[in-house]
């Protein structure tokens, strides 16, 4: 076997048997499930107006393809940008540098195992697809190919994309996640905002998600015989005063432009790796400037003195948790790129400067979701650093370590927070103050129990980034920081499923030390 083929055999065996992918492979199933509401759901995904359509093939096809394509672009980036960064760590990336392998087949080879990783939770939803089908049927007949063409043109180049897209901004900015993350969280919302007018423009929407809804907006002008039809809504949709209608969809034929779009989508991607694989660093990142460093240092170093043991001051021993409180704080404050702390600074300006309702349900989501990178290995960069055995044999690894570092996330989150704090504040909003107070706590709280759950970071990068979008949507469902309406009960549901998810982190950290 080639080393071409090696490498992506053994990159997408790794990461299918993590925790991580387990764990998101289970979440986009039980998502899934949802992309097509039950008959008597009170919510909808894909919706036209006041119509929806008839529960046939076509339907479950395209519904969940397009629903696939974006869902999974969402969340698949950060499910697979880490690569590069896995070989580098693990200093395979050096035996890979010094085989023949070329820079171009080494990247080509991470693309397809991404895709490999992407195209295996697609099969799982495909399936998903044909058994709900089979379950809410309503008297239509199977077609299996009204399931399998929408997938092939609309789904797979979006995954291949994804799969190019996560190894270009490794290749340029492998040393900074946060600019990863926040980085892909405004290019998908760009591309979720382009609007195509034209038939040719369809091809230059990478979801392929806007032909289909199209298609299906002239299908209710015709049956409504009217022009205009702007309730058009791709997401989850909760209730509704108005009575659903139903109309039945047959599926589209592609024109030909949009199908070779489809396929140049996934060549642009193969060019874009070829023209960026001149500029990867093969491994080789400063490493040799440091060595040569270290020992002109070592060479110039006098000799030490003999040291008088006496003469050093005794130790104190200290059991008070401010001293690790102090530290864990310094160790996120710190984290990063010092001028990143400007973007914070202008966040924090903007919770000032704009009206508080836009302040509360968009910049705030943004400035948390900010600490991605923060947040992600609070609880788990004692395992990350090898230094999980002292850690956890510590005097109270849980009522001192773990309470240290959820305590100087919750600060960290306020301490951005407190423009918004104040303000609400003073406008007498006691409840908006609770709930942000309550927020920052369950967002740490949620970091903390999936980074105990899968042992690494990608899990919670993945879904607060699910979430910060939904919220910027404004979706209240998942509202955790009471930026919109709720019911009188919200604040206390808030905080009974944060401490839920505490105590189910504290339990398994837990049985993590008695092992």
């Amino acid at each position: 076997m080639t080393p071409f083929l090696i490498i992506i055999k053994s990159d997408y065996l790794q990461r299918t048997r993590s925790y991580a992918f387990l764990i998101t492979l289970c979440a986009s199933l039980a998502i899934a499930y949802t992309f097509v509401p039950e008959p008597n759901a009170n919510y909808s995904t894909i919706r036209i107006a006041d119509y929806v359509g008839y529960y046939n093939s076509a339907w479950f096809g395209y519904v969940t393809s397009i629903m696939t394509s974006i869902f999974l672009s969402l969340i698949g980036f950060y499910l697979i940008n880490s690569g590069i960064k896995k070989d580098i760590e693990t200093k395979v990336g050096h035996i890979i540098a010094s085989t023949p392998i070329s820079n171009f087949k080494y990247l080509l080879s991470k693309v397809l195992s991404n895709f490999m990783l992407l195209l295996t939770i697609v099969l799982m939803v495909f399936i998903m697809s044909i058994v709900l089908f089979v379950s809410y049927n309503d008297g239509f007949s199977f077609e299996l190919f009204q399931f399998i063409k929408p997938y092939i043109l609309i789904t797979i180049p979006a995954m291949f994309f994804i799969s190019m897209l996560a190894v270009v901004f490794e290749v340029f900015f492998g040393k900074y996640s946060v600019i990863q993350n926040v980085g892909f969280f405004f290019l998908f919302s760009t591309l979720m905002v382009f609007t195509p007018k034209t038939e040719s423009q369809f091809s230059l929407d990478i979801f392929g998600s806007k032909i289909v809804m199209h298609q299906l907006e002239e299908t209710v002008r015709g049956i409504t015989n009217s022009d205009t039809i702007s309730d058009l809504s791709i997401g989850y949709v909760l209730g509704s005063e108005k009575k659903v209608k139903k109309f039945e969809f047959n599926g589209i034929d592609f024109p030909t432009s949009f199908i070779i779009s489809r396929f140049i989508w996934i060549l642009f991607s193969i060019m874009i790796i070829a023209i960026i694989s001149v500029l990867f660093h093969r491994f080789d990142r400063k490493e040799r400037m440091s060595i040569k460093k270290l020992v002109t240092t070592t060479k110039k170093q006098h000799i030490v003195k003999d040291l008088l043991l006496s003469s050093l001051p005794k130790p104190q021993i200290n059991y008070s948790m401010f001293p690790l409180l102090k530290t864990e704080f310094l160790l996120l404050f710190r984290k990063g790129k010092k001028w990143l702390w400007i973007i914070n600074l202008i966040g924090m300006v903007l919770l000032v400067i704009l009206p508080i309702k836009m302040s509360h349900q968009m910049v705030l989501p943004i400035l948390w979701f900010l600490q991605v990178s923060r947040l992600s290995d609070l609880a788990t960069k004692e395992t990350t650093n090898n230094v999980h055995y002292f850690a956890f044999t510590s005097f109270k690894p849980i009522g001192r370590v773990l309470v240290s570092q959820v305590l100087a996330g919750v600060v960290l989150m306020l301490l951005l927070a407190s423009p918004l704090l104040i303000r609400l504040g003073l406008s007498l909003s006691f409840s908006g103050v609770l709930a942000l107070i309550f927020g920052a706590i369950f967002i740490v709280m949620f970091a903390v129990l999936l980074g105990i759950l899968s042992n690494g970071k990608k899990l919670f990068e993945v879904l607060f980034f699910m979430i910060a979008y939904a919220n910027i949507n404004g979706i209240v469902f998942v509202d955790y920081f009471g930026g919109f309406e709720h019911p009188k009960f919200y604040l206390i549901q808030l905080a009974v499923f944060t401490i839920v998810i505490g105590s189910v982190g504290i339990l398994i950290r837990k049985w993590q030390l008695n092992k």
